[in-house]
Protein backbone atom coordinates (compact mmCIF):
# COMPACT_ATOMS: atom_id res chain seq x y z
CA UNK A 1 0.00 0.00 0.00
CA UNK A 2 1.37 3.37 -1.14
CA UNK A 3 2.10 5.94 1.75
CA UNK A 4 -0.44 8.88 2.41
CA UNK A 5 0.98 12.32 1.38
CA UNK A 6 3.64 13.41 -0.73
CA UNK A 7 3.43 12.80 -5.15
CA UNK A 8 1.17 9.68 -6.41
CA UNK A 9 3.18 6.58 -6.70
CA UNK A 10 5.00 6.51 -10.36
CA UNK A 11 6.27 2.55 -9.96
CA UNK A 12 4.52 -0.36 -11.22
CA UNK A 13 4.64 -2.20 -8.63
CA UNK A 14 4.06 -5.36 -10.61
CA UNK A 15 6.95 -4.81 -12.64
CA UNK A 16 8.87 -4.41 -8.76
CA UNK A 17 7.70 -7.76 -8.06
CA UNK A 18 9.22 -9.11 -11.74
CA UNK A 19 12.17 -7.55 -11.66
CA UNK A 20 12.57 -9.48 -7.75
CA UNK A 21 11.27 -12.47 -9.05
CA UNK A 22 13.80 -12.18 -11.97
CA UNK A 23 16.60 -11.68 -10.26
CA UNK A 24 16.07 -14.74 -8.21
CA UNK A 25 15.98 -17.24 -11.03
CA UNK A 26 19.00 -15.90 -13.19
CA UNK A 27 20.83 -15.07 -10.27
CA UNK A 28 22.22 -11.21 -11.58
CA UNK A 29 23.46 -8.57 -9.52
CA UNK A 30 21.24 -5.78 -8.67
CA UNK A 31 23.01 -3.86 -10.91
CA UNK A 32 22.10 -5.71 -14.15
CA UNK A 33 18.49 -5.84 -13.68
CA UNK A 34 17.60 -5.10 -17.60
CA UNK A 35 16.40 -2.59 -18.73
CA UNK A 36 12.90 -3.46 -19.04
CA UNK A 37 11.81 -3.57 -15.54
CA UNK A 38 11.89 -0.04 -12.85
CA UNK A 39 15.42 1.37 -11.37
CA UNK A 40 17.74 -1.28 -10.02
CA UNK A 41 17.87 0.85 -6.65
CA UNK A 42 13.96 1.51 -6.40
CA UNK A 43 13.48 -2.49 -7.27
CA UNK A 44 16.20 -3.43 -4.34
CA UNK A 45 14.63 -0.67 -1.96
CA UNK A 46 11.31 -2.30 -1.88
CA UNK A 47 13.07 -6.21 -1.48
CA UNK A 48 14.93 -4.18 1.43
CA UNK A 49 11.70 -2.92 3.21
CA UNK A 50 9.61 -5.92 2.64
CA UNK A 51 12.38 -7.83 4.13
CA UNK A 52 12.41 -5.84 6.91
CA UNK A 53 8.70 -5.72 7.79
CA UNK A 54 8.19 -8.88 7.61
CA UNK A 55 6.04 -9.02 4.23
CA UNK A 56 7.80 -11.77 2.54
CA UNK A 57 7.19 -14.40 5.18
CA UNK A 58 3.59 -13.07 5.43
CA UNK A 59 3.24 -13.51 1.62
CA UNK A 60 5.08 -16.65 1.73
CA UNK A 61 2.84 -18.32 5.04
CA UNK A 62 -0.70 -17.15 2.93
CA UNK A 63 0.23 -18.64 -0.33
CA UNK A 64 1.46 -21.95 1.57
CA UNK A 65 -2.06 -21.99 3.45
CA UNK A 66 -4.08 -21.28 -0.29
CA UNK A 67 -1.69 -23.90 -1.68
CA UNK A 68 -2.63 -26.58 1.00
CA UNK A 69 -6.48 -25.73 0.87
CA UNK A 70 -6.56 -26.21 -2.85
CA UNK A 71 -4.90 -30.04 -2.10
CA UNK A 72 -7.62 -30.46 0.28
CA UNK A 73 -5.95 -30.15 3.36
CA UNK A 74 -6.15 -27.55 6.61
CA UNK A 75 -3.82 -24.89 6.29
CA UNK A 76 -1.99 -26.06 9.48
CA UNK A 77 -0.11 -29.73 9.01
CA UNK A 78 0.60 -32.09 11.66
CA UNK A 79 3.57 -33.47 10.14
CA UNK A 80 6.72 -32.47 8.83
CA UNK A 81 10.05 -33.81 7.78
CA UNK A 82 12.93 -31.38 9.30
CA UNK A 83 16.92 -31.09 7.33
CA UNK A 84 19.98 -28.45 6.45
CA UNK A 85 21.72 -28.19 3.00
CA UNK A 86 24.97 -26.83 2.95
CA UNK A 87 25.99 -24.04 0.02
CA UNK A 88 28.96 -22.72 -0.66
CA UNK A 89 29.33 -18.69 0.08
CA UNK A 90 30.44 -16.46 -2.79
CA UNK A 91 33.57 -13.93 -1.87
CA UNK A 92 31.42 -11.29 -0.04
CA UNK A 93 31.91 -10.75 3.29
CA UNK A 94 29.36 -12.35 6.07
CA UNK A 95 28.86 -14.48 8.73
CA UNK A 96 30.16 -17.87 7.41
CA UNK A 97 32.04 -21.03 8.39
CA UNK A 98 33.37 -24.45 7.59
CA UNK A 99 30.99 -27.40 7.66
CA UNK A 100 33.47 -30.38 8.54
CA UNK A 101 31.30 -33.10 7.33
CA UNK A 102 30.31 -31.40 3.87
CA UNK A 103 34.17 -30.20 3.40
CA UNK A 104 32.22 -26.92 2.49
CA UNK A 105 32.97 -23.02 3.13
CA UNK A 106 29.95 -21.39 3.77
CA UNK A 107 26.53 -21.38 4.86
CA UNK A 108 23.64 -23.67 5.76
CA UNK A 109 20.08 -23.52 5.59
CA UNK A 110 17.69 -25.44 8.14
CA UNK A 111 14.25 -25.93 6.83
CA UNK A 112 11.40 -28.02 8.40
CA UNK A 113 8.26 -28.66 5.25
CA UNK A 114 5.37 -29.84 5.39
CA UNK A 115 4.50 -33.47 3.57
CA UNK A 116 4.17 -31.68 0.38
CA UNK A 117 7.73 -29.95 0.62
CA UNK A 118 6.47 -26.76 1.48
CA UNK A 119 8.49 -24.64 3.76
CA UNK A 120 7.26 -23.86 7.19
CA UNK A 121 10.26 -22.35 8.90
CA UNK A 122 13.70 -21.49 7.80
CA UNK A 123 16.99 -20.50 9.47
CA UNK A 124 20.33 -19.43 7.64
CA UNK A 125 23.58 -20.10 9.74
CA UNK A 126 27.05 -20.48 9.17
CA UNK A 127 27.60 -24.23 8.07
CA UNK A 128 30.28 -24.91 10.87
CA UNK A 129 26.61 -25.10 13.33
CA UNK A 130 25.77 -28.45 13.67
CA UNK A 131 22.28 -29.62 12.74
CA UNK A 132 21.08 -30.43 16.39
CA UNK A 133 22.35 -26.82 17.64
CA UNK A 134 20.48 -25.40 14.03
CA UNK A 135 17.23 -27.51 14.50
CA UNK A 136 16.94 -26.16 18.22
CA UNK A 137 17.06 -22.40 16.72
CA UNK A 138 14.73 -22.86 14.18
CA UNK A 139 12.10 -24.75 16.60
CA UNK A 140 12.27 -22.42 19.36
CA UNK A 141 11.44 -19.81 16.41
CA UNK A 142 8.08 -21.57 15.30
CA UNK A 143 4.98 -19.71 15.19
CA UNK A 144 1.54 -20.51 15.01
CA UNK A 145 2.28 -22.45 11.91
CA UNK A 146 3.57 -25.64 14.69
CA UNK A 147 0.58 -25.60 16.57
CA UNK A 148 -0.77 -28.57 15.16
CA UNK A 149 2.64 -30.83 14.54
CA UNK A 150 2.50 -34.07 15.87
CA UNK A 151 5.43 -35.31 14.26
CA UNK A 152 8.57 -34.77 12.71
CA UNK A 153 10.88 -36.96 10.30
CA UNK A 154 14.64 -36.33 10.45
CA UNK A 155 17.57 -38.10 9.76
CA UNK A 156 20.22 -40.32 12.17
CA UNK A 157 21.85 -36.73 12.82
CA UNK A 158 19.19 -35.12 14.94
CA UNK A 159 19.30 -38.26 17.43
CA UNK A 160 20.70 -38.19 20.74
CA UNK A 161 20.08 -35.75 23.54
CA UNK A 162 18.00 -33.36 20.66
CA UNK A 163 15.27 -35.91 21.10
CA UNK A 164 14.74 -35.42 24.24
CA UNK A 165 14.86 -31.79 24.05
CA UNK A 166 12.28 -31.58 21.69
CA UNK A 167 9.70 -34.06 23.56
CA UNK A 168 10.26 -31.84 26.74
CA UNK A 169 9.47 -28.58 24.98
CA UNK A 170 6.85 -29.37 22.58
CA UNK A 171 3.75 -31.31 21.52
CA UNK A 172 5.30 -32.66 18.37
CA UNK A 173 8.29 -35.46 18.65
CA UNK A 174 10.69 -35.92 16.17
CA UNK A 175 11.18 -39.20 14.36
CA UNK A 176 14.61 -41.03 12.74
CA UNK A 177 14.57 -42.39 9.53
CA UNK A 178 17.76 -44.25 8.99
CA UNK A 179 19.56 -45.44 6.28
CA UNK A 180 19.10 -49.76 5.61
CA UNK A 181 21.96 -50.94 7.22
CA UNK A 182 24.74 -52.03 4.94
CA UNK A 183 22.83 -50.48 1.67
CA UNK A 184 25.09 -48.92 -0.96
CA UNK A 185 24.92 -46.65 -3.44
CA UNK A 186 21.55 -43.85 -3.37
CA UNK A 187 18.81 -44.83 -1.47
CA UNK A 188 15.35 -43.26 -1.42
CA UNK A 189 14.32 -42.76 2.64
CA UNK A 190 10.55 -43.12 2.94
CA UNK A 191 8.63 -39.35 4.19
CA UNK A 192 12.35 -37.96 3.66
CA UNK A 193 12.75 -37.42 -0.21
CA UNK A 194 10.01 -34.67 0.47
CA UNK A 195 12.67 -32.97 2.29
CA UNK A 196 15.41 -33.05 -0.18
CA UNK A 197 13.32 -32.61 -3.67
CA UNK A 198 12.62 -28.78 -1.59
CA UNK A 199 16.59 -28.26 -1.51
CA UNK A 200 16.23 -29.36 -5.31
CA UNK A 201 13.80 -26.71 -5.68
CA UNK A 202 15.89 -24.07 -4.31
CA UNK A 203 18.66 -24.56 -6.97
CA UNK A 204 16.73 -24.37 -9.90
CA UNK A 205 16.80 -20.64 -8.51
CA UNK A 206 20.53 -19.52 -9.42
CA UNK A 207 20.22 -16.85 -6.99
CA UNK A 208 20.03 -19.83 -3.99
CA UNK A 209 22.66 -21.93 -6.10
CA UNK A 210 25.19 -20.76 -3.56
CA UNK A 211 24.76 -17.65 -0.73
CA UNK A 212 25.58 -14.51 -2.38
CA UNK A 213 24.26 -12.23 0.28
CA UNK A 214 25.87 -10.34 3.48
CA UNK A 215 23.46 -11.21 5.52
CA UNK A 216 21.98 -14.68 6.68
CA UNK A 217 18.41 -13.06 6.83
CA UNK A 218 18.79 -11.69 3.08
CA UNK A 219 19.28 -15.46 2.52
CA UNK A 220 16.07 -16.36 4.43
CA UNK A 221 14.06 -13.68 2.10
CA UNK A 222 15.28 -15.32 -0.96
CA UNK A 223 14.15 -18.52 -0.11
CA UNK A 224 11.16 -17.35 0.41
CA UNK A 225 10.89 -15.64 -2.71
CA UNK A 226 11.80 -19.10 -4.30
CA UNK A 227 8.81 -20.79 -3.20
CA UNK A 228 6.32 -17.45 -3.35
CA UNK A 229 7.66 -18.04 -7.04
CA UNK A 230 6.69 -21.49 -7.45
CA UNK A 231 3.56 -21.58 -4.94
CA UNK A 232 2.39 -18.55 -7.27
CA UNK A 233 2.64 -21.30 -10.44
CA UNK A 234 0.98 -23.28 -8.86
CA UNK A 235 -1.91 -21.68 -7.93
CA UNK A 236 -2.22 -20.33 -11.55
Amino acid sequence: MAKTGGRPRSLDMRQVINAILYITVSGIQWRMLPREYPNWKSVYHYFRLWQQDGTWKRLHDTLRAQVRRQAGRHKHPTAGSLDSQSVKRSAIHGPHGFDAGKKIDGRKRHILVDTMGLVLAVLVTSASVSDPAGARLLLRQLDGVGKKLRLIWVDGTYRGSLITWVAAHFRFCLAPVLRPFRAKGFVLLPKRWVVERTFAWFIIHRRLSRDFEVLPVTSEAFIHIAMIRLMLRRLA
